[in-house]
C-alpha cells in the first residue's frame, strides 16, 4: 500500500489507472461475447486486450521506478524491474497464443457453429480500445524494447509493402517507414482477419474460417512478442543485445 500511494501521488498515474479500470470492464464484456458467439478468433483477439492491461501495469512500474531512490540493496536503481515487467508481459502473451493454438487444433477436428451477432461489434470495440490505449499512453519500457528489438516477420512483410506504397505516395513514409509500431500492426491485422471471418460466415456459413483466423492471430501474436522477449531476456541476463 505504501508503494501504491507513492505511485498514485503522481497525477500522471491517474490516467493509467483509469485506462486500467476501463480495460477490465471492456475485457469482461469481450469475454462474455466470446462465450455467446463461440468464436475462437474473437477470444484470440481479446487476449490482446488482456495484454494491454499488462502493458499499463508495466507503465505504472516505470513511474514507480522513476520515483524510487537508490538503496544499499539496489545500488544501481530499480530499472531492472521495468525489464522484468516487459519480459513477463511478452512471455504471458506468447503462452496465451499457445493456448489458442491448442484449442484451435481441437476445433479443426470438430468445428462448432459460430454465432455472428456480436462478432463484428466485439471486433471494433477491441480494436478501438487497443488503439486508443496504445496511442494515448506513452509506455517508455515497451517503446524502447519494441524499437531496440529485432523486427518481427509481420513487420518485415508489411515494410516491403509499405516501401512499394510509399514509392507511389511519398507522403505516407512518415507513417509506414522505417517500420510500423508492432502493437498497432497486430491490432489492425487481427481486426482485418475477424472482418474476413465475419463475411465468410455470413455469406457461406464457413465456420472453419473462425478457427483459421484464431490460428493466424495467435501466430501473429507469438511472432510479434518473441523478439521483444528475446531482447528483454538478454538484458536481464546481461549478455550482448546488439542487433
Amino acid at each position: 500500500m505504501q508503494e501504491l500511494r507513492l505511485v498514485t501521488a503522481d497525477r500522471r498515474s491517474w490516467k493509467i489507472l483509469l485506462f486500467g479500470a476501463i480495460n477490465v470492464v471492456c475485457t469482461g464484456f469481450l469475454l462474455t461475447w466470446c462465450n455467446s458467439t463461440n468464436s475462437m478468433a474473437l477470444t484470440a483477439y481479446t487476449y490482446l486486450t488482456i495484454f494491454d492491461l499488462f502493458s499499463l501495469i508495466t507503465c505504472l512500474i516505470s513511474y514507480w521506478v522513476m520515483m524510487k531512490k537508490h538503496s544499499p540493496t539496489y545500488s544501481f536503481g530499480f530499472e531492472r524491474f521495468e525489464v522484468l515487467a516487459v519480459f513477463a508481459s511478452t512471455v504471458l502473451a506468447q503462452l496465451g497464443a499457445l493456448f489458442i493454438l491448442k484449442e484451435s487444433a481441437e476445433r479443426f477436428l470438430e468445428q462448432p457453429e459460430i454465432h455472428t451477432g456480436r462478432l463484428l461489434v466485439g471486433t471494433f470495440v477491441a480494436l478501438f480500445f487497443n488503439l486508443f490505449t496504445m496511442l494515448s499512453i506513452r509506455n517508455k519500457p515497451f517503446s524502447y524494447v519494441s524499437e531496440a528489438a529485432s523486427t518481427s516477420w509481420l513487420q518485415e512483410h508489411v515494410a516491403d509493402l509499405s516501401r512499394s506504397l510509399c514509392g507511389i505516395i511519398p507522403g505516407l513514409s512518415s507513417i509506414f517507414l522505417p517500420r510500423m509500431n508492432p502493437f498497432v500492426l497486430i491490432d489492425i491485422a487481427g481486426a482485418l482477419a475477424l472482418c474476413i471471418t465475419y463475411m465468410l460466415i455470413e455469406i457461406n456459413n464457413y465456420f472453419a474460417m473462425d478457427t483459421a483466423s484464431a490460428v493466424a492471430i495467435a501466430v501473429m501474436t507469438f511472432g510479434t512478442m518473441y523478439p521483444m522477449s528475446v531482447y528483454s531476456g538478454k538484458v536481464l541476463l546481461q549478455v550482448s543485445v546488439g542487433r
